[in-house]
């Protein structure tokens, strides 16, 4: 297994169990002792978790968010074939809303060889990737810019999607649960993609399994209101069926 990888491993053990031990992860990966604790070492530097003695516990209540760059790193091959899978949704000629958001980057990524989109985004990083793109009409909503994230939040953000209607909203979150539904980190960007999903004929979610199971702070939406998931392959298959029993499509990637 390489490193990246039990990273990915550890962060879902943290997840689950909310503290991890040294012995536990050597005996679960099989390495020596000193790979565990320079993968905690690493992680933690990305913030991602807080070195205690013997192990690790997470730290993450409810409204923390992970740093956009760690995020980048976390089941990054998922997100690459997420967002594979989620532009093949989109026709030539659609309008667009793309959140903010690591997964709804790699959709932004593989729009090559698409003509005549119109893209309505908040995420700066989407915008300065798109900017260039010959066959795509590219609006930035405008907005006050969260450091970090490069997330436009805010009622010039908000205004923007109550003046545009799309044909299809890329939606990311923080954490989707059945019960709970769509949550976010943070309450300004939770406001903006509530007004993103309003404008949307057909709203779109694009996660990763990490994301399954999980409240975050901030209400989105309920579930009932996504048409239809991307998703990885590694998600459980019995949340897999109870999407589809609530008549919710899920495409796997």
């Amino acid at each position: 297994m390489l490193s990246h990888e039990r990273h990915q491993e550890i962060l879902k053990l943290l997840e689950a169990h909310s503290t991890i031990t040294v012995a536990d992860l050597v005996q679960r990966f099989q390495v020596s002792e000193m790979t565990i604790r320079r993968d905690l070492d690493a992680l933690e530097r990305q913030g991602l978790l807080r070195r205690v003695h013997g192990g690790a516990i997470s730290v993450r209540g409810r409204s923390y968010e992970p740093p956009f760059l760690s995020r980048t790193s976390v089941n990054r091959e998922a997100k690459e074939r997420i967002g594979r899978v989620a532009a093949e949704l989109i026709q030539d000629g659609d309008s667009i809303a793309l959140d903010v958001g690591t997964t709804t980057l790699e959709v932004a990524r593989h729009l090559a060889g698409k003509r005549n989109l119109t893209i309505v985004t908040p995420s700066f990083r989407i915008a300065s990737l798109l900017v260039e793109h010959p066959h795509i009409r590219l609006i930035l909503t405008g907005g006050i810019l969260r450091p970090g994230e490069l997330s436009l939040i805010g009622s010039l953000a908000e205004g923007a999607f109550n003046n545009f209607f799309v044909d299809k909203l890329f939606l990311g979150v923080g954490g989707i649960d059945l019960e709970v539904g769509l949550t976010e980190f943070n309450l300004e960007d939770a406001q903006v993609k509530q007004a993103m999903i309003r404008s949307a004929k057909e709203v779109i979610l694009v996660a990763d399994a990490s994301k399954f199971g999980q409240v975050a702070f901030a209400a989105v939406a309920p579930l009932e209101r996504v048409d239809r998931i991307v998703a990885d392959s590694s998600l459980d298959p019995t949340l897999v069926q109870a999407l589809e029993q609530r008549n919710i499509p899920i495409h796997l990637a």
